[in-house]
């Protein structure tokens, strides 16, 4: 059996998806257990991985364990994981995935977000168990978040439109997850994944632009002034401060681009330009 974290999240969700799809046995770790809404097959539990004395029971019969950060708590996620794979390897649990970031090993924003990934790392490695580390490019979900003022205001005002990463589509990850979590064969390597093609944040409003037949322009502000649009929305500070510093490094220095989801799928990466037009109801007015 394969116990997921995260699952009701975008790539949670998918990973759960495809490894029935597989005919694996999955177990679904969530806190609301009631509205999550899973796949007929999926043996739901209630938990939480921030607490992984919650999950001792639903160790038993397990044999891989997908780890999501975010799940774990994103800044206390390294000492989460580091609990939940020694209570783990107590119950027999054989291997481990574990999703990570790019910046681990490309650098890139504040220090501090991806020492909190790298901390994940270093527990999955200290586990004892067979693992295996996936790190990701900026999701293409992250575009979302320009959606209210597409709709509302035809224009995304933002930071640094020149920054360029290769955006990864959240399928992409969810499909090379499931093809890691039951073969052994991508144990003790660590992966980084990015989608095919290097575009600057310009670009991929202008793809989103084309998916529902209206321009949508750029308008470059201040960091100060898009720090605090941010924090008056209610959003925590570490929200603009990722977004800042990434994205101001990645003006200086593009993000990588990989082959390694055409290597592990046998098919390309999917494009920022799929993606978009799977969600151009998303930012339609």
């Amino acid at each position: 059996m394969i116990l997921v974290t995260g699952a009701t999240g975008n790539v949670g969700r998918e990973v759960v998806n495809l490894l029935l799809a597989s005919g694996e046995k999955v177990v679904a770790v969530t806190r609301h257990p009631a509205t999550a809404v899973l796949p007929e097959g999926t043996h739901v539990v209630g938990g939480d991985p921030t607490r992984p004395h919650t999950l001792v029971e639903v160790l038993r019969g397990i044999e891989t364990i997908f780890i999501s950060p975010r799940a774990l708590g994103d800044a206390t996620a390294g000492a989460a994981t580091a609990e939940l794979l020694k209570l783990a390897a107590e119950q027999g649990v054989q291997r481990v995935v574990a999703l990570s970031a790019v910046t681990v090993e490309y650098g890139g924003g504040y220090q501090r977000f991806a020492d909190a990934f790298r901390a994940v790392e270093d527990a999955v490695r200290a586990s004892g168990l067979q693992w295996t580390i996936l790190r990701c490019a900026d999701f293409a979900s992250n575009a979302l978040a320009w959606a209210p003022q597409i709709r509302h205001a035809s224009v995304v005002r933002g930071v640094y439109g020149d920054g360029a990463t290769a955006t990864i589509h959240e399928r992409d990850i969810a499909a090379v997850s499931a093809r890691v979590l039951v073969n052994a064969e991508y144990a003790g390597r660590s992966y980084a994944l990015t989608g095919p093609q290097s575009l600057t944040q310009r670009a991929k409003l202008h793809i989103i632009s084309e998916a529902i037949g209206k321009d949508v322009p750029w308008v470059e502000v201040a960091p100060e002034q898009f720090r605090q649009a941010m924090l008056a929305q209610g959003l925590p500070e570490d929200v603009p401060d990722r977004v800042i510093g990434y994205w101001v490094d990645r003006v200086q220095q593009p993000g990588p681009s990989t082959d390694t989801v055409e290597q592990i799928l046998g098919r390309p990466a999917l494009t920022f330009a799929q993606w978009a037009a799977e969600h151009a109801v998303a930012f339609r007015s």
